[in-house]
C-alpha cells in the first residue's frame, strides 16, 4: 500500500495504526505454524477511520463531498450521465467512476452486473471492539485459520474431504481488535446452522476457550457484510462509467483483502477517464479494463483458482501449512511479496515452479476461463454477468 500510494505515510499519523510482523497460520484440523518476518510485514487500522481520512484527502485536494445521496436510478446518452437520489436531487456529470459497493446500484442499473451467484460472495461475520473488553493474547501477530471447521455444521458427512470455504481471523489494532469468521455465501447455506452472530459469538467463545483471547464478545460492534469473492467483473465500465472497488469485484478471492484493490481501481479509474482523448469516450471502458488487467488482474484470477483448489481439499490446506513451515525460501518470497519488495508476476512464478501440482490446475483452469469467455462472445450470451 505504501510502496504504490507513498503520499499515505505522511498522513497516515492522522489515524490510530498499529504494525505486526507475526502470522499464526492454522487449518480445519488444527495443523499450525508460525510464520516471523523479523520486521513490520502489515500495518492494521480501523477502516472507519481509515475512509474518513481518504474523504478528507479527497476534499482538501480540491473535491466536492456530498452526503447522504442515495442514489436509486441513473441513465446514461452520448454525452451525460444522470444519477438521481432517493430524495429527488439530480447529478449531471460527463462520466461516473461508482465505488457504490457490493451491491452497485450503477452496475445493475447499466447492466453491468445483475447480481453476484452466492459462489462468488462471502459472508464475514466480525466485530471491532475495545481492547477494554475483548483483548487479544499477542497484539503483535495476525491469527488466521483457515477452513475454520469449529462451528455447527449442517450434516457434514465424517469422510468429506471438502474443507470449509471461507476462514476465522483476529486481527489487533492499536486500541481494538478485530475478530470474524466468515465463509462462500454458498457454503454458509448450505452447511452451516447457526444464525451469523450465534456463528461469532461460538467462535469467540471457542478463541477464550483456547486461551487466545479474554474477554467477550459484545453485540454492538458486531458487522455482517457480504465480499464479492468471484474475481473482477469481466465488464467493468460501460460508456461512460467506470466501476471501482467492491462494485467491479476487485477483491483478493483468498484473502478477502478489498482496500489496496479499491484504491489501485479507483485510481486506474480516474487515470483512464483523466487522459481520455478529445473524441475517445468510446474507447474508455476497454482503456480502463486493460489498465486494471495489467495491474491487479492476473493476482485477482489466480486468486479464486487458489481459493477454490485449496478448499477442494482439506489435506491441500494442510500442505500449505506444513509447506510454510518447511519451505523457508517459499515464504520468504511470499512475505516480500506482503511487504512490497516483490512484484506479485515474480511470486507467481517462483510458486507455480515450487508447486508444479498446484500450477497444472492453475493452467488447466485458465484454459477453461478461456473457452468459458470465448463462448461468452457467441449470439445471445450474457457478457454483463461476473
Amino acid at each position: 500500500m505504501l510502496g504504490r500510494f507513498p503520499y499515505l505515510e505522511r498522513e497516515l499519523g492522522r489515524i490510530a495504526t498499529h504494525t505486526v510482523g507475526r502470522l499464526h497460520l492454522e487449518g480445519p484440523d488444527g495443523d499450525s505454524t508460525l510464520i516471523d518476518a523479523g520486521e513490520a510485514a502489515a500495518l492494521l487500522i480501523r477502516r472507519v477511520e481509515f475512509d474518513a481520512l481518504l474523504v478528507s484527502l479527497a476534499v482538501e485536494a480540491g473535491a466536492e463531498l456530498v452526503t447522504g445521496a442515495d442514489i436509486v436510478q441513473a441513465t446514461m446518452d452520448d454525452e451525460r450521465v444522470s444519477l438521481t437520489a432517493r430524495d429527488g436531487r439530480q447529478f449531471d456529470a460527463p462520466f461516473v467512476i461508482a465505488a457504490d459497493g457490493v451491491y452497485s446500484v450503477i452496475a445493475r442499473r447499466f447492466g453491468l452486473n445483475h447480481r453476484w451467484p452466492a459462489r462468488s460472495l462471502a459472508l464475514d461475520m466480525m466485530e471491532e471492539t475495545p481492547r477494554a473488553s475483548l483483548r487479544e493474547a499477542d497484539p503483535s501477530m495476525l491469527w488466521v485459520a483457515y477452513g475454520f471447521d469449529r462451528v455447527r455444521n449442517r450434516g457434514r458427512n465424517r469422510g468429506d474431504r471438502r474443507a470449509p470455504e471461507g476462514y476465522a481471523y483476529i486481527f489487533p489494532k492499536r486500541d481494538h481488535v478485530n475478530v470474524g469468521v466468515g465463509y462462500v455465501l454458498d457454503h454458509y447455506r448450505r452447511s452451516i446452522d447457526a444464525a451469523p452472530y450465534d456463528v461469532q459469538r461460538g467462535f469467540i467463545d471457542h478463541l477464550a476457550g483456547r486461551g487466545i483471547i479474554a474477554g467477550e464478545s459484545v453485540r454492538a460492534n458486531f458487522t455482517p457484510f457480504q465480499i464479492p469473492v468471484g474475481g473482477p467483473l469481466r465488464r467493468p465500465g460501460a460508456g461512460r462509467v467506470l466501476l471501482a472497488g467492491d462494485a467491479g469485484g476487485f477483491v483478493n478471492a483468498f484473502t478477502a483483502e478489498g482496500i489496496y484493490y479499491a484504491m489501485v481501481s479507483g485510481e486506474l479509474a480516474a487515470r483512464a477517464v483523466a487522459e481520455l482523448p478529445s473524441g475517445g469516450g468510446r474507447h474508455l471502458p476497454r482503456r480502463y479494463r486493460r489498465a486494471c488487467d495489467d495491474e491487479i488482474g492476473a493476482e485477482l484470477r489466480d486468486s479464486v483458482l487458489i481459493q477454490r483448489y485449496l478448499f477442494a481439499d482439506r489435506r491441500r490446506i494442510a500442505k500449505f501449512i506444513d509447506g510454510a513451515a518447511r519451505a523457508p525460501v517459499m515464504t520468504r518470497s511470499i512475505l516480500d511479496f506482503a511487504i512490497g519488495r516483490l512484484g506479485y508476476a515474480q511470486l507467481r512464478r517462483r510458486l507455480l515452479a515450487g508447486a508444479p501440482r498446484l500450477a497444472g490446475r492453475v493452467v488447466w483452469e485458465q484454459m477453461k476461463e478461456f473457452g468459458a469467455s470465448l463462448r461468452g462472445f457467441g449470439p445471445g450470451a450474457e457478457s454483463a454477468g461476473p
